[in-house]
């Protein structure tokens, strides 16, 4: 049986979303919503898994934040280094990403902020590990339909529970998307 979808593709963008598609069978990728921080098809992609928290709190990783939320695994490269996205315009050398929401940036900003007690798991979110794609990787699997494309609203992203994010972005992508955001994660169990 072939399950495969034709998702229609429109070029990515710094700040866009990717969706697996709803039959990737995959531990770091099923079901995964990842946020476009960098997209260069000489280049390669950056990108961070948005919706999988892991067991493990920032405090437990970085003893200098404290902030009562899981650290979220941003994707399996290098599942050592520390990222985060917030919604802190002023804070030096950040990425603009689009409504509001930054990349990186002044890692002693954010630790001051902390410290001022402004940082909250609605204004930020630190990752671990993150996805990338060498040159024309994302290319090839974007033709084998394994993402969905969206430049959905982040402006509330967030603030969103991560067990519903993709689900959810889906069905405000409306027709056909709304449909596969409702299919069951095995097909036997239909």
């Amino acid at each position: 049986m072939d399950f495969s979808i034709n998702f229609g593709q429109r070029p990515i963008e710094s700040g866009d979303l990717l969706l697996s598609e709803p039959f990737l069978n995959d531990q770091h990728f099923g079901r995964a919503v990842i946020l476009m921080c960098q997209h260069d098809e000489e280049k390669g992609s950056f990108g961070l898994i948005i919706n999988k928290p892991s067991m493990v709190t920032i405090e437990e990783v970085e003893s200098r934040l404290s902030i009562d939320s899981p650290i979220y695994v941003g994707g399996p490269v290098e599942q050592d280094t520390l990222h985060y996205i917030h919604k802190f315009k002023d804070i030096t050398n950040t990425v603009p990403l689009k409504d509001g929401l930054y990349w990186g940036g002044n890692y002693e900003e954010i630790q001051a902020l902390n410290a001022q007690g402004k940082l909250t798991d609605t204004n930020c979110r630190f990752f671990m590990g993150y996805a990338g794609w060498t040159d024309q990787q994302l290319r090839a699997e974007l033709k084998e339909n394994s993402w969905v494309v969206s430049n959905a609203r982040l402006k509330d992203i967030l603030e969103l529970p991560a067990d519903d994010l993709w689900k959810e972005t889906l069905q405000e992508m409306g027709g056909k998307y709304k449909v596969f955001a409702n299919a069951a994660k095995n097909l036997r169990l239909n």
